[in-house]
Parts: C-alpha cells; sequence; structure tokens
C-alpha cells in the first residue's frame, strides 16, 4: 500500500486540486492530509481522509515577530518529519502556499519524493524558494515557466472539482426565465471589495430584466434587496451548474476561480483582488485575456459605470456580421475553453504514481 501526505490548507484553490487528485487515486493508496485548524480543509474533507493540523503561518512580518515566526517554521519541519516517519509516508504532494515550506523541507530531509502543484501564473512565494528541491513540480498555466530555473517542470493545468466535468443541472432556486443569467462569486473566502462594487451597479441590472446569482462568502453581510430574479447566497455548492448555464460570469480570478470558469467554457468579466500577493490574480487575469476569453475590470471607487457598461455591451450584443455570424459573448466562450484543464487531476495522478 502507497502512502501519500497531501499538504494543502487555506483557500479553495489550494484545496479543491488537491481534492480532485485524491479522489482519483488507486482505492488502494492511503491518503493522510496535513492541513492548519479553522480554515476550508476542516469544512470539506471527506471523513475518511485523516486530518492533521499544524500551526504554520505565512513568514511575512518584521523584526521580532519574523524571528517567532522562523522558529514556528522549524519546529513545523521537525512536525513533519516526524509526521512523516510515523506514517511511513511514501510521498508527498502540496499544492503551494505555506503549508507546503515544511512540507517541502521536511521530505528532503527524509528523502521522501516530493510534487509541487503550482496553479498560478506567477509563482508563489514558496514555489519560487523551495521548488527547485522538489521531485516534480507541476504548473496550472506555463506562462509560470519563465519564473522557475533549475526545475524539473510539467504542465498539467488546475484540476477542478469532479462536479464540473459533467453536466449539472441548473439548481432549482436560481430565478426561472430566458432573460440573461449573471453569476457574481469572489472565490472560497467571498470577496467584500467586488460585492460592494457589483451592488451599486445591481438595481440597473435588474431593471433591465437581468436575472442574478451572488454568492457573497462568510465574510460579508446580506443586501436588504429584494426581487424575484435576484439570489444571494453565503455560499453554494451547485457553483458547476451556476457557471454551466450562465451567461457571463463575474469573479476574482484566483487559480482555482479561472479553471472552472475555464472549463465551463463561461464568458468572464474579472475583478482581481488588488492585494493579492504578488499581484498573482492580475497576471492570472491577464493571462487569460490573451486568449479573448475575459475582460479585466479593476476594483476601485470608479469602477462600478465602467462594470455596468461592459455588462450591457455583451449581454445586448447582436451577432456580428461576419463569415462566422458569432456573437461577442460566444467567442469568449470559446477563447476561455483554451486555458480549460479537464484533464489535469490524472495527469497529475500519473506523476505521482511515478515515484511510488
Amino acid at each position: 500500500m502507497t502512502k501519500l501526505l497531501i499538504a494543502a490548507s487555506g483557500t479553495g484553490g489550494h484545496i479543491y486540486p488537491a481534492l480532485s487528485v485524491s479522489e482519483a487515486l488507486p482505492e488502494s493508496w492511503e491518503v493522510c492530509w496535513l492541513g492548519v485548524k479553522d480554515r476550508l480543509e476542516q469544512v470539506v474533507l471527506p471523513t475518511e481522509f485523516e486530518l492533521i493540523t499544524i500551526p504554520v503561518k505565512a513568514v511575512q512580518a518584521k523584526g521580532i515577530k519574523k524571528f517567532v515566526q522562523l522558529i514556528k517554521l522549524l519546529f513545523s519541519v521537525i512536525f513533519v518529519v516526524r509526521l512523516i516517519r510515523r506514517k511511513r509516508i511514501d510521498i508527498v504532494f502540496t499544492t503551494g502556499g505555506y503549508i507546503s515550506a515544511p512540507s517541502i523541507i521536511a521530505s528532503r530531509l527524509c528523502r521522501v519524493p516530493v510534487i509541487l502543484h503550482e496553479s498560478n501564473a506567477f509563482p508563489g512565494k514558496v514555489t519560487r524558494l523551495l521548488a527547485r528541491f522538489c521531485d516534480q513540480v507541476a504548473l496550472g498555466l506555463p506562462v509560470a515557466e519563465e519564473h522557475l530555473k533549475n526545475c524539473k517542470l510539467t504542465v498539467t493545468g488546475t484540476p477542478v472539482r469532479p462536479q464540473f466535468l459533467f453536466s449539472n443541472p441548473l439548481p432549482s432556486w436560481v430565478p426561472m426565465g430566458i432573460t440573461p443569467l449573471i453569476v457574481v462569486m469572489g472565490g472560497s473566502q467571498g470577496a467584500v471589495g467586488l460585492n460592494k462594487m457589483f451592488r451599486r451597479i445591481l438595481p440597473s441590472l435588474l431593471k433591465k430584466g437581468c436575472r442574478v446569482v451572488h454568492i457573497i462568502g462568510e465574510n460579508d453581510n446580506p443586501s436588504d434587496i429584494q426581487n424575484s430574479k435576484f439570489v444571494e447566497k453565503t455560499f453554494t455548492e451547485e457553483v458547476a451548474g451556476l457557471l454551466q448555464h450562465a451567461d457571463l460570469v463575474i469573479s476574482r480570478s484566483g487559480a482555482g476561480a479561472l479553471s472552472e470558469i475555464a472549463v465551463c467554457n463561461t464568458p468572464a468579466i474579472l475583478i482581481p483582488y488588488p492585494y493579492a500577493a504578488d499581484n498573482h490574480q492580475e497576471i492570472n487575469a491577464a493571462y487569460a485575456a490573451q486568449f479573448g476569453g475575459v475582460l479585466i475590470i479593476h476594483e476601485n471607487i470608479y469602477a462600478a459605470q465602467p462594470l455596468l457598461k461592459s455588462i450591457g455591451n455583451l449581454l445586448d450584443l447582436s451577432p456580428s456580421i461576419n463569415d462566422q455570424g458569432k456573437t461577442l459573448l460566444s467567442k469568449m466562450s470559446e477563447g476561455i475553453g483554451k486555458i480549460a484543464s479537464p484533464k489535469a487531476h490524472l495527469d497529475l495522478v500519473e506523476i505521482i504514481r511515478q515515484y511510488s
């Protein structure tokens, strides 16, 4: 029996790709999951996986606080070394983020193969520092290759949740009708800034007859807007059904959200999180825009009206007169589909099995 340690924590962008990989592994494999207390993994992990948590955080402070964080990182490495030895782990798979640091270092110390998946167009800090010590680095987007030297690289794409790989019905709670359906979402943690920006134009969209589903996340309060064509939810497990039937999605541009939008071929307006580490959401969005699959609007106090105008131009556009007779939305659907990777989870499983 092969024993795999998966180190993935924090946001859906780190956890969902790892979950997709875990569900495609041979049934005989035993999976142990390394996470952090009070994060998303404690909610979404299947009960058959043993979840072990460590108190690790990103090393971002300065002065004495940074020294304390480095000491905690050292203890985290020792913890993972003991875990690998106690559980007799054969392979380590990690999806980046700060939990990857002790996992990669401990793997090297234990001489256990470690595979790292980096989903963003601009690799995260841990990936840039430690990728060279991994046996294999799988990339979600090929443009990330430019920033990683002396590494064994493979472009696999970013795995999506299994439900995105087959057709789903439109959720029964979505407003019915033939008018355009707009889905607004901010990722697994929501996006208060995006929500505030969108709410400024929501009455205008409803007045035009648009159907709107707004996934606000757990960090925001519900709005007081009541309309038969509008549904607001904190969270839903039916995102696949929403995206597959949406005419347009408005979203942050984290790598996980971008991968799910792409595999659904859904035209998108991306609003990158302006405070994302290394501005990686902006770079993700710019990569997708190269293929004509998205529009990019930046979050600021003046952006609500440009957002409204962009939505109106897309949804009210008549079929363009050319030899193909395609609308702009259909062209965007085709463009975003060019970065989809529906078999990414299988490619990653194949890479992992090479080290078993």
